[in-house]
């Protein structure tokens, strides 16, 4: 991946994200044991591919430099775990269990996600790139320097969460609840949705002429407008 990618269109009043990491290759990495993962464990520079990790415990696991290739992991308890400068490659899960998480430096290559639990977390240096979520809860995270780009998400969860330098790029979202939001930086041009709830909290987000005409609606409601003819 390129170094300090941009995303979208950052004018002078919206600064993109800018991610400034090179993934681990897999031929650099020896291969990991997902026999011998536990709760608490510390990996480094190890490659997990094709492995079924589906209700392991990995509660407050350290990754480090690691790559996984197509792995399972259905309600597998993530909570608390960290994952630096590590990269997820079609990866499936019907419903993934990840609150509480750190994901730093990180790269998500279509993952195919049921429900995705990842409340309270703390993202820095994320771009996930293309696949599919039925549903990705972010509330109460807080998000810096994260790209979602291509990626169909049923619906999106951000309430409370606060966002600086965020950007979702071609991506295809039914529902956007953004109620109590803290929006920075905020980049939400060239993405489509369905519904918004709590539309106070798109306040500092920014988007394009086309969506501002759909919002109209939800705007005027909101500050007590009637329109009439």
């Amino acid at each position: 991946m390129p170094p300090k990618k941009p995303a979208g269109r950052g004018t002078a009043g919206t600064a993109s994200p800018t991610i400034d990491f090179v993934e681990p290759r897999p031929e650099r990495l020896s291969a990991g044991d997902p026999e011998g993962l536990l709760a608490g464990d510390y990996r480094e520079g190890e490659l997990f591919e094709g492995a079924d990790l589906s209700e392991y415990d990995l509660a407050g696991c350290s990754f480090l430099e690691c790559r996984f290739d197509s792995v399972t992991l259905t309600d597998a308890e993530l909570r608390g775990s960290r994952f630096i400068e590590s990269v997820f490659v079609s990866t499936f899960a019907q419903s993934l269990k990840a609150a509480r998480t750190t994901w730093r430096d990180v790269r998500f290559d279509s993952p195919r996600w049921g429900s995705a639990e990842l409340f309270d977390s703390e993202l820095e240096s994320v771009h996930l790139h293309g696949g599919k979520i039925d549903y990705l809860n972010l509330r109460g995270s807080r998000l810096t320097n994260v790209i979602v780009e291509n990626c169909t998400i049923g619906d999106l969860d951000l309430g409370g969460f606060t966002g600086d330098r965020v950007a979702f790029v071609n991506c295809r979202i039914q529902t956007l609840d953004v109620t109590r939001a803290r929006c920075l930086n905020v980049d939400l041009r060239s993405s489509e949705f369905d519904a918004i709830h709590g539309i106070a909290g798109l306040a500092g987000a920014t988007i394009d002429d086309a969506q501002l005409s759909l919002l109209a609606p939800l705007l005027a409601d909101h500050v007590g407008l009637r329109v009439e003819p």
